[in-house]
Protein backbone atom coordinates (compact mmCIF):
# COMPACT_ATOMS: atom_id res chain seq x y z
CA UNK A 1 0.00 0.00 0.00
CA UNK A 2 2.92 2.34 0.72
CA UNK A 3 3.91 2.30 -2.95
CA UNK A 4 0.73 4.04 -4.06
CA UNK A 5 0.46 7.84 -4.10
CA UNK A 6 -1.41 9.45 -1.20
CA UNK A 7 -2.57 12.27 -3.45
CA UNK A 8 -4.00 11.45 -6.86
CA UNK A 9 -5.70 13.21 -9.75
CA UNK A 10 -9.32 12.19 -10.14
CA UNK A 11 -11.28 11.59 -13.32
CA UNK A 12 -14.96 11.76 -12.29
CA UNK A 13 -17.23 10.10 -14.81
CA UNK A 14 -20.95 9.52 -14.47
CA UNK A 15 -22.11 6.02 -15.27
CA UNK A 16 -18.65 4.44 -15.32
CA UNK A 17 -17.87 2.15 -12.40
CA UNK A 18 -14.37 0.75 -12.56
CA UNK A 19 -13.07 -2.26 -10.60
CA UNK A 20 -9.64 -3.65 -9.66
CA UNK A 21 -8.22 -6.29 -12.01
CA UNK A 22 -10.30 -4.99 -14.93
CA UNK A 23 -9.34 -2.87 -17.94
CA UNK A 24 -11.03 0.33 -19.03
CA UNK A 25 -10.45 1.97 -22.43
CA UNK A 26 -10.97 5.74 -22.39
CA UNK A 27 -11.24 8.32 -25.14
CA UNK A 28 -9.97 11.61 -23.69
CA UNK A 29 -10.89 14.87 -25.41
CA UNK A 30 -11.65 17.52 -22.75
CA UNK A 31 -8.65 19.80 -22.12
CA UNK A 32 -8.65 19.32 -18.33
CA UNK A 33 -8.49 15.55 -18.71
CA UNK A 34 -5.95 15.75 -21.52
CA UNK A 35 -3.81 17.67 -19.02
CA UNK A 36 -4.53 15.05 -16.34
CA UNK A 37 -3.52 12.12 -18.55
CA UNK A 38 -0.38 13.84 -19.84
CA UNK A 39 0.70 14.75 -16.30
CA UNK A 40 0.05 11.20 -15.05
CA UNK A 41 1.90 9.60 -17.92
CA UNK A 42 4.96 11.77 -17.29
CA UNK A 43 4.87 11.01 -13.57
CA UNK A 44 3.84 7.57 -12.26
CA UNK A 45 0.92 6.72 -14.61
CA UNK A 46 -1.52 6.50 -11.66
CA UNK A 47 -4.94 8.18 -11.74
CA UNK A 48 -8.21 7.68 -9.91
CA UNK A 49 -11.55 6.89 -11.52
CA UNK A 50 -14.66 7.71 -9.55
CA UNK A 51 -18.34 8.03 -10.29
CA UNK A 52 -19.78 11.53 -10.23
CA UNK A 53 -23.19 12.16 -8.75
CA UNK A 54 -25.94 14.08 -10.47
CA UNK A 55 -25.20 17.25 -8.57
CA UNK A 56 -22.48 19.41 -10.05
CA UNK A 57 -18.97 18.66 -8.71
CA UNK A 58 -20.26 16.04 -6.25
CA UNK A 59 -18.61 12.62 -6.34
CA UNK A 60 -18.77 9.36 -4.42
CA UNK A 61 -16.20 8.62 -1.71
CA UNK A 62 -15.01 5.28 -3.09
CA UNK A 63 -13.26 4.90 -6.43
CA UNK A 64 -10.59 2.80 -8.12
CA UNK A 65 -6.93 3.58 -8.69
CA UNK A 66 -5.83 2.78 -12.21
CA UNK A 67 -2.50 2.72 -14.01
CA UNK A 68 -2.18 3.80 -17.62
CA UNK A 69 -1.02 0.68 -19.45
CA UNK A 70 -1.34 2.04 -22.99
CA UNK A 71 -1.53 5.53 -24.49
CA UNK A 72 -2.02 6.67 -28.08
CA UNK A 73 -2.46 10.21 -29.37
CA UNK A 74 -4.74 10.83 -32.35
CA UNK A 75 -4.25 13.42 -35.07
CA UNK A 76 -7.31 15.38 -33.90
CA UNK A 77 -5.86 15.94 -30.41
CA UNK A 78 -7.61 13.14 -28.53
CA UNK A 79 -5.77 10.67 -26.31
CA UNK A 80 -6.77 7.01 -26.22
CA UNK A 81 -5.70 5.16 -23.09
CA UNK A 82 -6.17 1.80 -21.45
CA UNK A 83 -6.44 1.89 -17.68
CA UNK A 84 -5.65 -1.17 -15.59
CA UNK A 85 -7.49 -1.35 -12.25
CA UNK A 86 -5.17 -1.72 -9.24
CA UNK A 87 -7.04 -1.14 -5.98
CA UNK A 88 -9.95 0.79 -4.56
CA UNK A 89 -9.42 3.96 -2.55
CA UNK A 90 -11.38 6.13 -0.16
CA UNK A 91 -11.33 9.90 -0.54
CA UNK A 92 -10.19 11.84 2.50
CA UNK A 93 -10.17 15.43 1.28
CA UNK A 94 -9.73 17.57 -1.81
CA UNK A 95 -6.37 19.28 -2.33
CA UNK A 96 -6.22 22.79 -3.70
CA UNK A 97 -4.29 23.23 -6.93
CA UNK A 98 -4.02 25.56 -9.90
CA UNK A 99 -4.72 22.83 -12.43
CA UNK A 100 -7.82 22.34 -14.54
CA UNK A 101 -8.48 18.94 -12.94
CA UNK A 102 -9.09 18.00 -9.31
CA UNK A 103 -6.75 16.17 -6.92
CA UNK A 104 -7.60 14.38 -3.69
CA UNK A 105 -5.87 12.93 -0.68
CA UNK A 106 -6.84 9.25 -0.49
CA UNK A 107 -6.18 6.09 1.49
CA UNK A 108 -6.23 2.42 0.49
CA UNK A 109 -6.04 0.42 3.74
CA UNK A 110 -9.76 -0.45 3.79
CA UNK A 111 -9.31 -2.37 0.55
CA UNK A 112 -6.06 -4.26 1.17
CA UNK A 113 -7.74 -7.47 -0.06
CA UNK A 114 -7.61 -6.06 -3.62
CA UNK A 115 -3.88 -6.75 -3.67
CA UNK A 116 -3.66 -10.13 -2.00
CA UNK A 117 -3.08 -13.34 -3.90
CA UNK A 118 -4.82 -15.30 -1.14
CA UNK A 119 -8.47 -15.55 -2.13
CA UNK A 120 -11.36 -15.95 0.27
CA UNK A 121 -13.03 -19.35 0.23
CA UNK A 122 -16.25 -18.07 -1.33
CA UNK A 123 -18.55 -20.20 -3.45
CA UNK A 124 -19.78 -18.52 -6.63
CA UNK A 125 -21.72 -21.50 -8.02
CA UNK A 126 -25.15 -20.14 -7.11
CA UNK A 127 -24.30 -16.66 -8.40
CA UNK A 128 -22.98 -17.99 -11.71
CA UNK A 129 -26.13 -20.03 -12.31
CA UNK A 130 -28.36 -17.01 -11.74
CA UNK A 131 -26.27 -14.45 -13.57
CA UNK A 132 -26.17 -16.58 -16.72
CA UNK A 133 -29.98 -16.54 -16.74
CA UNK A 134 -29.96 -12.80 -16.03
CA UNK A 135 -27.65 -12.07 -18.96
CA UNK A 136 -29.66 -14.32 -21.28
CA UNK A 137 -32.92 -12.58 -20.34
CA UNK A 138 -31.27 -9.26 -21.18
CA UNK A 139 -30.09 -10.53 -24.56
CA UNK A 140 -26.42 -10.28 -23.58
CA UNK A 141 -23.87 -12.71 -24.97
CA UNK A 142 -20.79 -13.58 -22.99
CA UNK A 143 -18.03 -16.13 -23.48
CA UNK A 144 -18.59 -17.92 -20.19
CA UNK A 145 -15.80 -20.45 -20.77
CA UNK A 146 -13.26 -17.66 -21.14
CA UNK A 147 -14.69 -15.81 -18.15
CA UNK A 148 -14.38 -18.88 -15.95
CA UNK A 149 -10.65 -19.06 -16.74
CA UNK A 150 -10.17 -15.85 -14.76
CA UNK A 151 -9.31 -16.06 -11.08
CA UNK A 152 -12.33 -15.60 -8.84
CA UNK A 153 -11.88 -11.95 -7.85
CA UNK A 154 -11.23 -10.85 -11.43
CA UNK A 155 -14.25 -12.84 -12.63
CA UNK A 156 -16.60 -11.26 -10.07
CA UNK A 157 -15.23 -7.76 -10.67
CA UNK A 158 -15.70 -8.20 -14.43
CA UNK A 159 -19.30 -9.34 -13.95
CA UNK A 160 -19.98 -6.47 -11.55
CA UNK A 161 -18.59 -4.00 -14.09
CA UNK A 162 -20.53 -5.24 -17.14
CA UNK A 163 -23.83 -6.32 -15.57
CA UNK A 164 -26.90 -4.40 -16.80
CA UNK A 165 -27.78 -2.87 -13.43
CA UNK A 166 -28.06 0.72 -12.22
CA UNK A 167 -25.07 2.95 -11.50
CA UNK A 168 -26.09 3.05 -7.84
CA UNK A 169 -26.09 -0.75 -7.68
CA UNK A 170 -22.65 -0.90 -9.32
CA UNK A 171 -21.38 1.64 -6.80
CA UNK A 172 -22.71 -0.58 -4.02
CA UNK A 173 -20.77 -3.48 -5.52
CA UNK A 174 -17.62 -1.37 -5.70
CA UNK A 175 -17.97 -0.44 -2.04
CA UNK A 176 -18.44 -4.05 -0.86
CA UNK A 177 -15.19 -4.54 1.03
CA UNK A 178 -14.75 -8.33 0.92
CA UNK A 179 -15.20 -10.74 -1.96
CA UNK A 180 -17.83 -12.59 0.08
CA UNK A 181 -19.82 -9.37 0.54
CA UNK A 182 -19.50 -8.53 -3.16
CA UNK A 183 -20.71 -11.98 -4.27
CA UNK A 184 -23.72 -11.79 -1.94
CA UNK A 185 -24.56 -8.24 -3.04
CA UNK A 186 -24.35 -9.12 -6.73
CA UNK A 187 -26.46 -12.25 -6.23
CA UNK A 188 -29.11 -10.27 -4.30
CA UNK A 189 -29.26 -7.69 -7.12
CA UNK A 190 -29.59 -10.39 -9.78
CA UNK A 191 -32.30 -12.22 -7.82
CA UNK A 192 -34.26 -8.97 -7.51
CA UNK A 193 -34.18 -8.43 -11.28
CA UNK A 194 -35.06 -12.04 -12.07
CA UNK A 195 -38.05 -11.95 -9.73
CA UNK A 196 -39.09 -8.59 -11.12
CA UNK A 197 -39.00 -9.89 -14.70
CA UNK A 198 -40.90 -13.04 -13.73
CA UNK A 199 -43.55 -10.95 -12.00
CA UNK A 200 -43.97 -8.66 -15.01
CA UNK A 201 -44.28 -11.61 -17.37
CA UNK A 202 -46.99 -13.15 -15.22
CA UNK A 203 -49.00 -9.95 -15.03
CA UNK A 204 -48.85 -9.44 -18.80
CA UNK A 205 -50.21 -12.93 -19.40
Amino acid sequence: MNSFPKQIPIFPLSGVIYFPKTNLPLNIFEQRYLDLVNDCFRKDKFMGMIQSKRKDQEIYKIGCLGKISDLKKSEDGRILINLTGITRFEILEEQENKKLYREFKVEYKKFSSDLTSILEDVSVVSLMEKIKIFFRKNGLLLNWKELEKLEKMQRINTLAMISPVTNEEKQKLLEAVSLKEKVKTLEDIVIFYLHDVTFKNKTIQ
